[in-house]
């Protein structure tokens, strides 16, 4: 019987996997608050079916370079 480790697979070309907002709360780790906050502020989401938010991490990652790049260093 193969193990699960021996059906990894990688995606197919073009296809990203999407983060829960969880998920993206502990990549940048920040609280559900601060995500809440980022949203609000424009940071993009994906449209998704089920419960919940989902992100493409690209695309945030983006969104925050964009909001440096017009935040004044002191």
């Amino acid at each position: 019987m193969p193990k699960k480790s021996d059906r990894i697979v990688d995606l197919p070309a073009g296809l990203v996997p999407l983060l829960s907002q969880k998920e993206l709360e502990t990549y940048y780790g920040v609280s559900d608050w601060q995500v809440l906050r980022w949203i609000e502020a424009g940071m993009p989401t994906e449209p998704f079916a089920g419960r919940g938010r989902r992100f493409s991490l690209a695309k945030c990652e983006a969104w925050h370079a964009k909001q440096d790049e017009f935040t004044p260093s002191a």
